[in-house]
């Protein structure tokens, strides 16, 4: 029992946390980032007590509305959230961020409709929604400009380049290459996720293939003609959205003796092994991905970033599947980061057991995932939130895994998983897990067996 009401003890996490944010932003002589201002990467954005402050505003401010709103408006907010989806994804999909950049006081919708090819009538009211949920600002009526989040959604090259290019339009804009994934592929499969989900149709893997029509994977579908511009979307963004502190602090790569080898399975073109490398440059890495990754793509950024690595043995770029047998044996570290989440557990089975038969018995294997939270407490501990808040802290901490594991569900054939869904995989390929550093993505260190 609480001697407070869920409603006051709700007002206090919110006042509470918002007078944390605002002594720290005063403690460095900063201001806390306005919504109106365009966004830009600052020291405190990863402090431990921002970040912490923060989660518990989110957390409580959504179960406030929750509670205090009648249940019929809450639902009949959340029905229609597939506007939003769609909205996002015209915008990013033709530019509107990018039109606004060197305008900070807004353009009419006339304007940027002739800067993007759209209707301007239509357009209107795409940006009016989204700005009624603080995504763009109208700051007179039909004249709109970048906001704070908006601003996160600009590419990195000039619009009219945007328009020429499409292959390499999201190159370096990671946010926007995720949006516009998550706003064009998943959006039209969950269209199908009812389908899916309720008559468990035969010989289908994902709702993406009813949505899309073909038995193909979607890794697959990325390799077909017309789509290499969805595929290139996709694998930008993976490269950056995560700080690459989650990797630098998830194992103490210090402790590793001079020689070491460290495989970075599936390391796309290296990025991750690019910190890695500059910081601990007494291991050598391997970074293993396709051949088509790991040829052209890769090797014109090591050229570009850190040539002396690879040309000193340092970083060696190497073509492989990891759902074939392991080349590299006995290795002092393999990591695997994202990987597992985009398949179902056979073939995680399959990706373990490969490595598993490589290790040395003195081989770790680190695992970068999300884990999935539940919303409910541990019956075998105490709750590890406040008084009133979810286990998972909801949308602030629960929110963007529990959307991504039905993503998986509806383009991929993989999921978020728990705790001992990973240690279930672990214990069934022969590695044990040793144990777990949590953050963004949780570092799991396993032991072979």
């Amino acid at each position: 029992m609480h001697d407070t009401s869920p409603l006051i003890a709700l007002a206090d996490l919110i006042s509470s946390g918002v007078r944390t944010l605002d002594a720290t932003y005063s403690q460095q002589g900063v201001p806390f980032p306005s919504l109106d201002g365009p966004y830009s990467p600052g020291p405190l954005d990863t402090d431990a007590t921002v970040t912490a402050a923060t989660q518990l505003i989110i957390a409580a401010a959504h179960q406030l509305i929750a509670t205090v709103q009648q249940p019929v408006m809450t639902l009949l907010n959340y029905a229609p959230a597939t506007c939003m989806t769609s909205a996002m994804g015209l915008v990013t999909d033709v530019h509107v961020p990018d039109a606004l950049k060197d305008n900070p006081e807004g353009l009419h919708v006339d304007q940027i409709g002739a800067k993007v090819d759209i209707d301007p009538k239509k357009l209107a009211r795409v940006l009016r929604y989204l700005a009624t949920r603080h995504v763009f600002k109208e700051v007179a009526p039909d004249v709109f400009a970048n906001n704070r989040v908006s601003s996160a959604l600009m590419k990195s090259q000039p619009l009219e380049q945007l328009k020429l290019d499409k292959l390499r339009q999201y190159d370096g804009a990671s946010a926007a290459a995720l949006v516009g994934h998550m706003t064009d592929e998943g959006l039209r499969s969950n269209g199908y996720f009812v389908e899916f989900v309720r008559d468990s149709p035969k010989g289908v893997d994902a709702p993406f293939n009813l949505a899309f029509n073909t038995k193909a994977s979607i890794w697959e579908w990325f390799e077909e003609p017309g789509n290499e511009w969805r595929g290139r979307r996709f694998a930008t963004a993976m490269t950056g959205n995560y700080n690459p502190r989650v990797f630098m602090e998830g194992y103490d790569w210090n402790s590793l003796e001079r020689g070491s080898v460290v495989v970075d399975v599936g390391g796309g073109i290296g990025t991750t092994v690019l910190n890695l490398a500059q910081a601990y440059p007494h291991v050598k890495y391997i970074v293993q991905d396709l051949e088509k990754v790991v040829g052209e793509p890769a090797q014109k950024y090591w050229q570009e970033q850190a040539p002396e690595l690879v040309s000193n043995g340092i970083v060696t770029l190497q073509g492989h599947s990891f759902l074939e047998p392991q080349p590299v044996k006995g290795a002092t570290v393999y990591f695997l980061r994202l990987i597992l989440h985009d398949w179902r557990d056979s073939k995680c089975l399959e990706i373990l057991q490969h490595l598993r038969a490589a290790a040395a018995p003195s081989s770790k294997l680190i695992v970068f995932d999300m884990l999935m939270p539940y919303a409910c407490p541990d019956p075998a501990g105490p709750s590890p939130t406040p008084f009133p808040l979810l286990a998972n802290l909801g949308i602030a901490a629960g929110g963007f895994a529990t959307a991504l594991d039905l993503q998986m569900m509806s383009s991929f054939t993989g999921q978020e998983r728990t705790l001992s869904q990973f240690s279930a995989l672990g214990d069934a390929t022969g590695w044990k897990l040793e144990s777990v550093k949590p953050g963004p993505l949780a570092a799991m260190i396993f032991y072979p067996v």
